[in-house]
């Protein structure tokens, strides 16, 4: 079963997560078709940009806790969504949770809609945005990441946008991505590359710089005996033990 959907329009191709059974979670096996997709993006000249976007009513859930993928897979996804030397844009209509805005984070430009909300649970679950902290801090306000990070709460898409973590929240999100995806099609292919590079080259030493480290910090977690306890408790739909 293919997890992700492609089509091309006017040179923005555009990927969809499928996998709304599991909430678009990140799973090992949509990780690779993902990179496998972007790969494909990178390499074909006649795509000026990618759009990254859903089926179903979640974005993305975050990790596949019954199947998660590799974590060194899934910094490099995030990395390739960074240095691909075309835009990506995310769609976003529907709930991002946890990895997921990782993943979200890693694009260029976001358009989140009304029915959107977002949190990061990693705390509820004894463990913490480690990897997803490479995309996620350069662009979030320090206060919000300060409370977010810590509380688990829910946000929506106007939040969102204030933050930075999305670039505009929109009633109508197509409608929202008509001037950019114009702007993108009248950008040169070296111009679009050039210009990408310059914004990216501080998250993509980032990257350089501290992913051992964070991939090792968030594997200790997993492995713990509260995030055993917190993962068992999601999957049966119950309060963690330390929840007061």
């Amino acid at each position: 079963m293919t997890l992700i959907a492609t089509s091309r329009d006017r040179g923005i191709a555009t990927l969809t997560l499928d996998s709304p059974a599991n909430r678009n979670a990140l799973s090992a096996s949509l990780v690779g078709e993902l990179r496998e997709a972007l790969a494909d993006c990178a390499a074909d000249e006649t795509v000026r940009a990618v759009v990254l976007t859903h089926t179903g009513s979640t974005f993305c859930a975050g990790a596949d806790l019954t199947a998660p993928p590799d974590p060194e897979a899934f910094v490099g996804l995030m990395r390739e969504i960074v240095a691909l030397p075309k835009p990506v844009v995310a769609r976003v209509t529907g709930h991002v949770r946890a990895g997921g805005l990782g993943l979200l984070a890693a694009c260029d430009i976001a358009v989140a809609g009304e029915a959107s909300s977002f949190a990061l649970t990693e705390s509820r679950l004894g463990l913490a945005p480690a990897v997803i902290s490479l995309t996620l801090l350069p662009r979030l306000d320090r206060t919000a990441a300060n409370r977010y990070y810590l509380t688990g709460e829910r946000f929506d898409a106007a939040e969102a946008a204030r933050i930075g973590l999305v670039t505009a929240a929109a009633e109508d999100v197509d409608k929202g991505l008509v001037p950019i995806l114009d702007g993108l099609r009248r950008a040169s292919p070296q111009g679009l590359a050039a210009s990408k590079e310059l914004v990216t080259a501080t998250v993509l030493r980032s990257f350089d710089q501290y992913a051992e480290d964070l991939i090792a910090r968030s594997a200790a977690l997993f492995a713990s005996d509260e995030a055993r306890e917190g993962m068992t408790a999601f999957l049966e739909r119950r309060d963690p033990a330390w929840v007061r």
